[in-house]
């Protein structure tokens, strides 16, 4: 009896679960360890120092994606990438026709990571529907350019793939990302200037953690966006009234799915540091968000406004476990 009850607990509170591995939405987490070889760690700390697990925000009030207020990729990355003790060389701008000669250029240097990219202008990708050409952003690693051809690594399922160096300067020009105020954006150069273990990296990004869950207000933002449980309360009205059918694939194809997996690897990273409290919160958010993808798919929507509405508070509960927590350690 006593031990069927452990069992019970462990599997509530994710404890003794194996941590989530396999495919899944990381382009700049997969493309920023590719560049950064051997020395990368795993994608799970990757995505951990970026921030991207610790909110949700729904942008002008109806577009919903599970990371923080005002986060975006580039934010993201410059977090991560000086975290684990590296710098390299971001450039932006310029027009289609000296293009492909920059990224030519600077691949002499080695590998460089490229994005954010029009996805749907990929042309060797599958799946992306004829009436719409916007796959959304995406991030990949050039590996050359030779002969009109660019060479790259797609971490959506395409080594070595090839794309005429226009077709790729067209995607690349990213005219449909808002989040950057210029295309062509470029990271090459890549160098580490001090060792940073793991954990080291992931203690140092915790109040970056914390003022995500706070709810940054330094970041630009449309009118009417919202964050945390009030950004997964309007989604729930949303559903409530009628999903827009777009917003429905958004989540169903990328949001719920990276969402989840956030918060997962965001549990694994929590308990590599000992801070059991906040993990079981996080392991907690992904399973809740990770099960709203079969109601999502099969049209349970009352399922699915539910789901969102046990989700809601959780984003606070994850606050306050962390602050409290960091508060203990540092003696605050």
């Amino acid at each position: 009896m006593t031990g069927t009850g452990g069992r019970a607990s462990a599997l509530n509170d994710g404890l003794g679960m194996p941590p989530y591995t396999g495919s899944g939405p990381y382009c700049y987490t997969h493309s920023l360890a590719m560049v950064l070889g051997p020395a990368a760690p795993a994608p799970a700390v990757i995505e951990t120092l970026t921030g991207a697990p610790f909110g949700v925000q729904s942008i002008g009030g109806t577009l919903p994606l599970f990371d923080p207020y005002g986060w975006n990729p580039e934010v993201g990355l410059d977090a991560a990438i000086g975290l684990l003790g590296w710098r390299c060389e971001r450039s932006a701008g310029g027009t289609a026709e000296e293009a492909p000669a920059r990224l030519r250029a600077a691949c002499v240097r080695g590998p460089a990571l490229v994005g954010p990219v029009d996805m749907g202008l990929l042309a060797y990708q599958t799946g992306l529907p004829d009436d719409d050409p916007s796959g959304g952003d995406h991030y990949v690693v050039v590996l050359g350019v030779e002969d009109g051809t660019v060479l790259l690594h797609d971490p959506h399922g395409h080594p070595y793939a090839t794309l005429p160096a226009a077709a790729f300067t067209a995607s690349w020009r990213a005219a449909g990302v808002p989040y950057v105020e210029a295309g062509f954006v470029l990271r090459t150069g890549f160098v580490r200037e001090r060792a940073v273990a793991d954990a080291e990296a992931l203690r140092r990004s915790l109040p970056n953690a914390l003022d995500w869950l706070g709810g940054r207000t330094d970041r630009p933002m449309p009118p009417g966006s919202l964050g945390g449980a009030a950004a997964v309360e309007a989604l729930a009205s949303q559903v409530d009234a009628g999903l827009d059918p777009g917003v429905r694939a958004l989540l169903a194809e990328f949001g719920v799915r990276v969402g989840a997996r956030r918060l997962a690897d965001a549990a694994t990273c929590l308990g590599i540091l000992g801070l059991a409290g906040p993990a079981a919160v996080a392991t907690g958010q992904a399973r809740i968000l990770g099960g709203l993808q079969h109601p999502l798919v099969t049209g349970d929507d009352a399922a699915l406004a539910a789901g969102l509405r046990r989700l809601a508070p959780t984003y606070e509960r994850l606050r306050g476990a962390l602050a409290a927590e960091v508060a203990e350690r540092t003696g605050a």
